[in-house]
Order: structure tokens, then C-alpha cells, then sequence
């Protein structure tokens, strides 16, 4: 992979992270861009199966106690992290990358939502934003499902957390909650969908549309 400019860094982890662990991660970095002291980063990962809660996530969309459940500090509400699903956390200086003093948050998760959605749609995939519900939808045997999450949070406009793309995770883990608070529509993967991307192939799309959208 590469740096998509010189004060932005790109991180793939190949193992499964904990979560912990990368929460610790994002928590220094976060803190290290607002001195810094050191370089905004995007970092690719997976994590082991988790459950984590948003700031608005509801305790009775929590269906099962078969997996570790994680309050994250993001937006959103409940969602569900596992093997093949790429996670992207995104550490950016909001004010840099909109090059103003007080960033319009509103726009950046747009910007995300149609980052997610040009990279998709650079595979082959159709897909579109739901007027009223954050993330990345595609229509699947004539249904809407949610294919790309995204929860952020943000501390003196460094951001951090970011989106979930379904690649090929087990969708059967995602039975044991009502994803986002959404219980009248599903979710769906690429592989579900037909597509054998791979995760490097995925990679690849996200940084280049990453520099289309935002840089």
C-alpha cells in the first residue's frame, strides 16, 4: 500500500486486532495528530467476533451473549465486527482536510458515505445511500440491505472509528442483534452478492477512491 500524501499514513493489519487494543491504538493516535506529533493515519483491519455499542446504541437490540460486547465511544448504535469484514479506522484532522476552522461533520460522514459508495461501485457493485440512515446500501434479490456501516466520533476535530465493509463475514453473527436498530432491513456481503473480491483488491479501491473523494 502507499501514503495517500505526505501527512496521511496507511496501515493494514493482517491478524485479527482486539478490540481493545485498537481502541488503545486510535486513543494515542488521536492524541498524538491533536499535538502533532505525529501523522493522520487510516488503518485497515479486522477484528475478531465482537459486538460493540455506539453512543446510541439500545441494550434490547442485543439478542445474544455469544460474543464480547464493547462500548466503542462512536456514533451510532449497535453493530457487529468479525473475520472478513474490513474495518478502516479513520485518525484525520478534520480542519486540514476541509481546510477550515470549524468542519462540517454532517458532510464528512456524507463524504465517507460516498467514498464507501464510489469504491463499491468501482467493483461492479450497485449501490446507494438511504436518505435517513448512515451507511452503504445495495438492493439484493429485490431488498435493501445494508452492506457498509459507519460510526464516528470526534475529539478537538481529529477524528476517529470509521466503517465496516462486509466482505465475506458470517452473516449469521449478525442474527444475534438488530444491527444499527434497524430491525426491517438485513445486511448483506460481497461475496453474498456475487462478487470474489478480495481484501487486497478492496484495499486498493478504498485508498484510491479515498484520494478521489477527500484529497
Amino acid at each position: 500500500m502507499f501514503d495517500l500524501k505526505e501527512n496521511i499514513e496507511i496501515k493494514i493489519t493482517q491478524e485479527p486486532v482486539p478490540y481493545t487494543e485498537a481502541l488503545e491504538l486510535m486513543e494515542s493516535r488521536v492524541n498524538q495528530i491533536i499535538s502533532r506529533s505525529n501523522r493522520e493515519l487510516l488503518w485497515f483491519l479486522e477484528h475478531p467476533p465482537i459486538y460493540t455499542l455506539g453512543t446510541g446504541a439500545d441494550m434490547k437490540d442485543l439478542l445474544t451473549d455469544k460474543f464480547e460486547v464493547y462500548k466503542s465511544g462512536r456514533g451510532g448504535k449497535i453493530t457487529y465486527h468479525g473475520p472478513g469484514q474490513r474495518v478502516v479506522y479513520l485518525m484525520l484532522d478534520l480542519k486540514n482536510l476541509y481546510n477550515t476552522q470549524k468542519p462540517d461533520l454532517h458532510k464528512f460522514v456524507g463524504d465517507i458515505e460516498r467514498w464507501v459508495t464510489a469504491a463499491l461501485s468501482e467493483i461492479g457493485l450497485k449501490c446507494f445511500i438511504k436518505p435517513g440512515m448512515i451507511g452503504v446500501w445495495t438492493n439484493h434479490r429485490g431488498v435493501d440491505e445494508k452492506i457498509a456501516a459507519i460510526g464516528i466520533r470526534v475529539r478537538k476535530w481529529v477524528s476517529f472509528h470509521g466503517i465496516a465493509i462486509n466482505l465475506d463475514p458470517s452473516l449469521d453473527h449478525f442474527k444475534g442483534i438488530i444491527p444499527c436498530g434497524i430491525s426491517e432491513f438485513g445486511v448483506t456481503s460481497l461475496r453474498t452478492v456475487g462478487f470474489q473480491t478480495t481484501m487486497e483488491e478492496l484495499d486498493l479501491v478504498l485508498a484510491q477512491k479515498f484520494a478521489d473523494i477527500f484529497l
